[in-house]
């Protein structure tokens, strides 16, 4: 059974954490602390295409998230956007949004955690974001389009 940790998590501490720890497969992911206004954690999942998870740490909650495609790259944004929210439910433990990056505006799946929580269910966190990153890039995108 999953329990709650004393310490919140912080980027480093978690990096810090998966660098020794037995949890994730050989060479299931890696891990690189970007600096910056707030650090994040780059996770690379090697086993999902090296597909790149970003992780922020807050106050109260930990932050993981996937770009997905750009939104002005997306046909009929409008019916797509009202597709992705009845779609909503059949993507377990993940959530869309909208978000900018150097000025562009993209898809993005992401999860929250509680910051006190343990290793092993941040890993399960990242291992379900990938797996929801690659189907929403694939089925969800392309049901959308037979539909259309």
């Amino acid at each position: 059974m999953d329990q709650v940790i004393d310490t919140d998590w912080t980027v480093k501490s978690l990096a810090a954490a998966f660098a020794v720890s037995a949890l994730p497969r050989e060479g299931e992911m890696t891990t690189r602390v970007l600096e910056g206004a707030e650090p994040v954690l780059l996770v690379t999942m090697h086993e999902h295409g090296d597909l790149p998870i970003y992780l922020s740490v807050g106050a109260d909650q930990i932050v993981v998230s996937a770009l997905l495609w750009p939104v002005d790259e997306q046909e009929d944004r409008h019916a797509f956007n009202e597709f992705l929210l009845k779609a909503q439910k059949i993507v377990p433990l993940s959530n869309f949004g909208i978000t900018t990056v150097a000025e562009r505006d993209y898809y993005e799946l992401f999860g929250e955690l509680a910051c006190k929580t343990t290793l092993q269910t941040v890993l399960i966190e990242l291992r379900m974001l990938a797996e929801n990153a690659i189907r929403a890039a694939s089925d969800l995108r392309d049901n959308f389009n037979r539909a259309a």
